[in-house]
């Protein structure tokens, strides 16, 4: 997948919904794990949406090298 492609639009909108879901849709298993369990941890003392926005970023940004 290449950045802008389909495939990571789908990722991103993946991410939306769960942070850490698009990682797991692009194959990066512990980039997914991650993101889940850190925006989980954040999001009790209400800072969650700061590492859910990285997580969609991050799912439409990536590239594979």
């Amino acid at each position: 997948m290449s950045q802008g492609s389909g495939g990571n639009v789908l990722a991103a909108i993946c991410s939306f919904f769960i942070p850490g879901l698009g990682q797991l849709v692009q194959g990066r298993f512990w980039a997914a794990l991650g993101f889940f369990v850190l925006a989980g941890a954040l999001w009790i003392v209400l800072l969650g949406w700061v590492v859910h926005l990285w997580s969609v970023i991050d799912a439409a940004r990536w590239k594979l090298s």
